[in-house]
């Protein structure tokens, strides 16, 4: 199974989503049962809509650390804006409605207390060790992250090969109108 990032009809080219180009059957997904493994995807798929929030929240706090270090910890509103609102590729950071920040990610680094460590803005070391902790922790979300979507691909092409078998299990997941 390989999985390319493709951008979405109207869509940024830079905005991807993962598209499964050759499907095959899953060996340890083979005996769940046709709704299981819809259910399976659909929470591996919620827990990437969380990790993904909390790396977009460390990013944040990475950029506002640094711009902190760059102004003497004296934001101005047009440096906030600069700080939180370019992520770089063009596009601007948008919050996820589905995710509350009071969830939290099982064997994660706990983001919370790093977002609410106070850091002197006149100490280059503690924005130095600040940044290092966030980045660390943005890394293993990072990793984590990439380890959803190999599983979100396996259940995905999984279930591709079970609707080319037979196309009318596919008729299952519409909706009755």
């Amino acid at each position: 199974m390989a999985a390319i990032p493709m951008p979405r009809e109207g869509q940024n080219p830079s905005a991807r989503r993962r598209t499964i180009t050759h499907a095959e059957s899953s060996p340890h997904l083979a005996d769940l049962e046709l709704s299981q493994l819809r259910a399976y995807r659909h929470r591996l798929t919620e827990e990437e809509e969380k990790v993904s929030y909390w790396r977009r929240v460390a990013h944040a706090r990475i950029d506002l650390l640094e711009a902190e270090s760059r102004t003497d910890g004296m934001l101005s509103m047009s440096e906030l804006i600069r700080a939180l609102g370019d992520t770089g590729t063009g596009r601007t950071r948008k919050a996820l409605l589905t995710v509350r920040a009071a969830e939290a990610l099982p064997d994660l680094p706990e983001l919370e207390d790093m977002w609410g460590t106070e850091v002197d803005a006149h100490d280059p070391q503690q924005i130095t060790v600040a940044i290092e902790r966030v980045r660390a922790a943005e890394a293993q979300l990072t990793d984590y992250r990439r380890a959803l979507h190999e599983r979100i691909d396996e259940a995905t092409a999984e279930l591709i090969s079970r609707y080319r078998d037979d196309p009318a299990a596919a008729l299952i997941a519409l909706p009755k109108g």
